[in-house]
């Protein structure tokens, strides 16, 4: 089974999101994990619900410190934040980084129901952009 870490800085929203979309679209063929080069200390609510209403339960997902993967073997390594970027320690072992950087839905304004667009939008993006490296191999 291959590894793929997604960092991000605060493990809130983007990479909790695409560790999910990594772990349903990877069909067993992938083990996904997230972290955060600062994390949050929570999952945001409204990342829980976009992907709720993919059928994927992210609820229990806890905010991570990409601390505790410094010395575990991953296939690819991901970032999808400029601030993780340049974060980004070195991970041994690993084979391929990628920088797919996607906008914040944490920073969404508005009323709910636009912040909850937001969302949407950067879930589906993440969720292409996951597909389209799993069909062609490619970033």
């Amino acid at each position: 089974m291959k590894r793929v870490l997604i960092l991000c800085t605060g493990n809130s929203c983007r990479s909790q999101m695409a560790e999910a979309l990594w772990a349903d679209l990877g069909a067993g063929q992938w083990e996904a994990a997230s972290a955060g080069s600062r994390p949050s200390g929570y999952v945001h609510p409204l990342a829980i619900r976009a992907m709720a209403e993919l059928g994927i339960d992210i609820s229990a997902n806890e905010s991570k410190s990409l601390d505790q993967y410094r010395t575990e073997p991953f296939d690819l390594v991901v970032t999808v934040c400029g601030n993780a970027q340049e974060a980004c320690p070195t991970f041994p072992g690993t084979g391929i980084a990628y920088h797919w950087p996607f906008d914040d839905p944490a920073d969404a304004t508005g009323s709910e129901s636009e912040q909850m667009e937001f969302f949407r939008r950067v879930r589906d993006e993440i969720k292409t952009k996951i597909s389209n490296y799993l069909e062609s191999g490619k970033a």
